[in-house]
């Protein structure tokens, strides 16, 4: 990308600023970010921003350290900065295929055969399995939909293809810049 996301900016706000806005969430919400990368530009508008304790061990990481600094909390949904288009309906959504089962774990979304990483439901009681994976030098999720306490599932049909925008790099943020214009 060339700068860390979280410094990114849409419509003039900073990107961690604009995507709180958008989802309006009604619980708690905490801000992982990297050694080093704390408190990027919107940090304040969470309730609490928890630091990785080690940089670079990837998604899994951030993972544990949101799980980890739960707040007591039986579920926690996951997002990321790098998904503008995320919307507070998919995040609910996900939020109430954990809820109806109570027998698993986590929910992640399958479209046309590729699993979608985030965002993310996941019950606390998920934390030492994953942090045992990160402890074997895991950093994957996609090997975690393959676990029994993990389901996938299908986005609901209605949901545009565009949510699964993905802000990885310059032209990717300048596309979607110029589209929310």
């Amino acid at each position: 990308m060339g700068i860390p996301k979280g410094e990114l900016r849409i419509a003039g706000k900073p990107i961690l600023q604009y995507l709180l806005e958008q989802w309006n969430w009604p619980c708690p919400t905490l801000l992982v970010t990297a050694p080093g990368r704390q408190h990027p530009p919107g940090w304040e508008s969470f309730d609490r921003e928890a630091i990785d304790p080690v940089a670079g061990e990837g998604p899994l990481r951030g993972i544990v350290t949101a799980l980890e600094n739960s707040s007591g909390a039986q579920a926690i949904i996951i997002a990321t900065c790098d998904m503008p288009r995320v919307t507070r309906r998919m995040l609910d959504h996900l939020r109430a295929q954990l809820a109806a089962d109570r027998t698993i774990w986590g929910v992640m979304i399958e479209r046309a055969g590729e699993i979608e990483p985030f965002p993310l439901a996941l019950r606390t009681s998920a934390l030492e399995l994953l942090r045992e994976r990160l402890n074997q030098r895991a950093r994957s999720l996609h090997p975690l939909a393959k676990l029994p306490q993990f389901r996938l599932i299908a986005p609901p049909p209605d949901w545009d293809e565009r949510v699964w925008t993905n802000l990885n790099a310059p032209e990717d943020y300048r596309r979607f810049t110029d589209a929310a214009v």
